[in-house]
């Protein structure tokens, strides 16, 4: 077993998905790509029909990180301790 992880983990992102499928699945996947500053200006910008990992492989982004962020957004978000 892997620690701390579950290998069988139901994953809405994958490395051979496109931006453009990414993109319909969270409303913030845009924001992620900027962060790893991948389309977010107009001499970069990244093609929809690109693969994840292509997009990556062309920025020197490592795609597993990016995976893991993007699959961050889909964790529920905690209830502040006011909320019942």
């Amino acid at each position: 077993m892997t620690e701390g992880r579950e290998e069988s983990k139901f994953q809405y992102f994958s490395p051979d998905m496109t931006v453009g499928e990414a993109m319909t699945i969270h409303p913030r996947v845009g924001e992620v790509f900027a962060a790893f500053h991948l389309g977010g200006c107009s001499h970069c910008a990244i093609n929809q029909y690109e693969s994840i990992a292509q997009v990556c492989m062309g920025y020197g982004v490592d795609v597993e990180m990016l995976i893991e962020t993007l699959e961050s957004l889909m964790e529920p978000a905690p209830q502040s301790a006011t909320e019942s």
